[in-house]
């Protein structure tokens, strides 16, 4: 279903998958914002693995569901961190806009997050459990999915873009 307002597409999908890179290719072709609604949440409360640390995985999702919902209003190419999608309202959101899965395989995985903070995918293990449990939803709530595995982010961003003209028409 197209929107009739709001964000331009949101980008949704497994952590580490490209979100954020891909989001940022695809606002400067589309001459869009961009809102990452994890950076938003940075911004406004510190960074995600102390909000986790000090505060819990609900008082996270709480800053999180702020930051996209107001998020989802902007005529802006909006990406979600990984759980955004376990918020029922976020779902219900969602169903009015335009989305985008980006996936990735385990082994693309091992590569991408080796290092990083993320506090439910400290390694490939965990991170297979997580998608795992949250594809479903992703499937559901997306109406285009990408490997980015071993797709540049400028192919994908090209992907979308094409993809989106054809949903205007």
């Amino acid at each position: 279903m197209l929107n009739d307002g709001g964000a331009l597409v949101v980008i949704i999908g497994a952590p580490g998958s490209g979100k954020t890179k891909a989001g940022k290719k695809l606002a400067k072709i589309l001459d869009a914002p961009l809102i990452d609604t994890d950076k938003v949440v940075v911004a406004s409360h510190g960074p995600i693995p102390e909000l986790f640390a000090e505060f819990g995985e609900e008082y996270f999702r709480e800053r999180e569901r702020e930051a996209v919902a107001n998020a989802l209003l902007e005529p802006a190419v909006v990406t979600l961190g990984g759980g955004a999608v376990l918020n029922l309202e976020t779902r219900a959101d969602l169903a009015s806009h335009r989305v985008v899965q980006l996936t990735m395989s385990k082994a693309a995985a091992r590569l991408r997050i080796a290092g990083t903070k993320r506090p439910l995918a400290k390694n490939a293990d965990e991170w297979e459990k997580l998608v795992e449990a949250r594809r479903p939803i992703y499937d559901e709530l997306s109406s285009l999915t990408i490997d980015t595995s071993l797709k540049p982010m400028e192919k994908v961003a090209r992907e979308i873009a094409d993809w989106l003209g054809t949903q205007q028409q």
